[in-house]
């Protein structure tokens, strides 16, 4: 496979986000070996079946970037101890009408970042149920719960402590090779 394209679905609007920070330290560790192709959430309407009839651009929009990448990459905060609204929203849009899901078959990886001690481990279970319903072969292995502390990763995207650097070079490492594997659909 050529080097794949990877949709990166970021389920934090914040500015400042450690979730984007992630997103884009992944990406410098990626480095030539693959595409980061940043999905944008944030102007979606909110779902509504009415919508399957004549799709509104935006949707349409987050359905051809899904369809065109290779492979899908989630990164998600916890919020009340599950997936962020924004997140779930663009899911539900990018996977209806019923049959017509841009998700399906695409080899997918979730990670989060959080200042709480578990991480965003909740809110990356309930959104590996999701996944599954969704027919999206998932990465199993690492899981990785970041707990964030200031200056963990700086504005250049480089991640300052030695270990975590060397764990996420991992994950990266076993989703590219993931992605080899389970043939990203376009």
């Amino acid at each position: 496979m050529a080097t794949p394209t990877i949709a990166v679905l970021v389920g934090s609007l914040r500015t400042g986000s450690h979730n984007q920070a992630l997103a884009h330290a992944l990406e410098k560790l990626a480095a030539g070996k693959a595409s980061f192709e940043y999905v944008q959430i944030g102007d979606l309407p909110l779902y509504n079946q009415d919508f399957d009839k004549d799709y509104p651009a935006e949707g349409l929009r987050l359905k051809e970037q899904i369809k065109k990448a290779d492979a899908v990459l989630f990164v998600t905060p916890e919020y009340n101890r599950s997936v962020p609204g924004v997140l779930k929203n663009a899911i539900d849009i990018g996977s209806r009408p019923y049959g017509h899901s841009a998700f399906a078959g695409k080899p997918a990886a979730v990670i989060g970042a959080s200042i709480g001690a578990i991480g965003t481990a909740l809110a990356q279970q309930h959104l590996r149920n999701i996944l599954a319903y969704l027919d999206m072969p998932v990465l199993g292995q690492p899981e990785a719960f970041i707990h964030f502390k200031e200056g963990l990763i700086d504005g250049q995207g480089t991640i300052s402590n030695e270990g975590t650097r060397d764990f996420l070079q991992g994950f990266v490492d076993k989703f590219l090779a993931w992605i080899a594997t389970h043939g990203g659909q376009h």
